[in-house]
């Protein structure tokens, strides 16, 4: 007991460690992962008190109130609905035990400890987390516009003459033209899926 309050204080429980991906299944994580929808686990980082599960589609946080406790609170956050960004990446100094990745996702703010014996596989973390927040970004000005495009073609509509047209028909018609390419262009820009992302990148 003495030791794991020892290791509160001192900051050690927080340490993680980069789990293998053959003992992914062991983590318990793995029983969120909605591997039904071809959800798939591609980093994952455990502390005593903490997991960090980076899948293809959302961040699985356990989130542990303590190294001794067993109480724990489940986020996940999907990145196309919540922005990746601020994505920093601290080596350890020369007395250091851990490297720190640090980025926001959403309003959270997250700074995971890793042992720094991960640095080369935190690496490759933090160059597919960086890519995700640069493809989300991307797509969120693409989608900005596609509103501005469909709002001036509507608006240059409106100034044309429509002398012997049945208006309403044509406000039928392109108003359900306008509806389906928003709708098609919008499930091009929302990508869900960044799987692609991790397997170019985690190298190790």
């Amino acid at each position: 007991m003495f030791g794991k309050v020892a290791s509160d204080v001192l900051g050690l429980s927080d340490i993680g460690t980069v789990i293998k991906p053959q003992d992914y299944d062991k983590a318990d994580s793995d029983d969120y992962i909605m591997h039904e929808d071809g959800e798939k686990i591609y980093f994952l980082i455990k502390s005593k008190s903490d997991e960090y599960c980076f899948t293809n589609k959302a961040l699985i946080h356990l989130d542990g109130t303590s190294a001794a406790s067993k109480k724990r609170v489940l986020r996940r956050l999907d990145y196309y609905k919540y922005h990746l960004s601020n994505v920093l990446l601290e080596t350890a100094g020369t007395v250091d035990l851990d490297v720190e990745i640090k980025f926001k996702i959403g309003s959270e703010i997250y700074s995971i400890d890793v042992h720094k014996k991960h640095l080369t596989e935190v690496k490759d973390l933090y160059k597919s987390l960086i890519k995700i927040g640069e493809i989300t970004t991307d797509n969120s000005i693409y989608s900005g516009f596609a509103n501005e495009s469909l709002q001036l073609a509507s608006s240059t509509l409106g100034q044309v003459k429509t002398d012997g047209v049945n208006v309403v028909e044509q406000f039928k018609e392109v108003n359900q033209y306008a509806f389906n390419w928003l709708s098609d262009k919008k499930k091009e820009l929302t990508l869900k899926d960044f799987g692609f992302v991790f397997e170019k990148f985690i190298q190790n």
